[in-house]
């Protein structure tokens, strides 16, 4: 669709985009089994796609490589976001080019997407942040993506200002890990949280305090998916300043020195690591919601809950 149709038919489009998490420490567990956190999160240049056209009814429809198994009911929570704003006329096409249940945030980023494009077309209000939260607790975090400190359960956000792009490449093995399998099998749940981000924009310098940081779910989530470990030991093999996993899995990010060294390794892994699925992207690429589309100008909360 060129911007001239998107015009011409009343549609709006807006860009999902991935949601990584360049650090997770996960920092207590409250009464209630939800877990608290403290990640640090940003946005890549590949994602899925929500458009909205005009219609009598409600409907969702969903294409893209990654079509199959999404649920077009209010299991989804396009719909479900739909719902929260009141919007009960639309013709909604979610393109889905991101693997589901990655630990990238897919469906929290095409819901966030969902709610900017009715903000357009419906002219809807933006929701509080209670209201997003009872969306899914990464909800909050993907309305305006951008790099953002998350702490709490999701609810404390803080913009961070001096974290240049980085070129990298993500790769899930094809395995879904659910979410809560990994946070019952983590053992230690009041880990230190980060340290403050004072390093500047040093490419370099961001670098060495990622390497310093963790993701505290990865361990947890290697034993439910050991092939997590091969896709961090592939990263590592080309050459990946720092590899880890995002979210709870099974998607890991490298991060290169150059757009050109995460172009080859992709093209390499492309190659030799059939049936997974890679993409050479920028993370932060310093464009806040602004589509990279040429044409066009996780996690509920309760699946961090558990009370064992």
């Amino acid at each position: 669709m060129t911007a001239a149709d998107a015009q011409v038919r009343g549609a709006v489009r807006e860009f999902a985009p991935a949601k990584i998490n360049l650090t997770l420490h996960v920092t207590g567990q409250r009464g209630d089994g939800y877990h608290m956190l403290d990640s640090l999160v940003v946005f890549a240049d590949v994602g899925d796609w929500i458009t909205v056209s005009p219609s009598e009814a409600l409907r969702l429809r969903i294409t893209g490589p990654f079509c199959a198994g999404v649920p077009v009911d209010h299991g989804n929570l396009v719909l479900r976001a739909a719902a929260a704003v009141n919007v009960a006329t639309a013709d909604i096409l979610l393109e889905k080019n991101l693997p589901s249940a990655a630990g990238i945030g897919g469906g929290s980023s095409d819901a966030a997407a969902l709610l900017r494009a009715v903000r357009r077309s419906h002219g809807v209000a933006a929701l509080s942040l209670a209201e997003a939260l009872s969306l899914g607790a990464d909800v909050p975090m993907c309305l305006e993506p951008g790099a953002v400190r998350v702490s709490g359960i999701g609810d404390r956000l803080q913009r961070v200002n001096d974290i240049p792009p980085l070129p990298a490449v993500l790769v899930n093995p094809g395995v879904a890990v659910p979410t809560g399998e990994v946070f019952r099998a983590l053992t230690a749940k009041g880990n230190p949280p980060m340290p403050p981000f004072t390093t500047g924009s040093s490419f370099g310098d961001t670098i060495g305090w990622l390497r310093r940081q963790r993701n505290d779910l990865q361990p947890p989530a290697i034993l439910q998916a050991p092939v997590i470990a091969e896709v961090l030991k592939a990263l590592d093999g080309e050459g990946a300043l720092l590899s880890r996993m995002s979210g709870s899995g099974a998607t890991c990010f490298g991060l290169f020195d150059s757009a050109e060294a995460a172009q080859k390794t992709a093209d390499r892994l492309k190659r030799t690591c059939v049936g997974w699925w890679v993409a050479r992207t920028t993370l932060n690429p310093g464009r806040g919601i602004a589509s990279p589309d040429p044409e066009i100008a996780r996690t509920a909360p309760q699946d961090r809950r558990d009370t064992t």
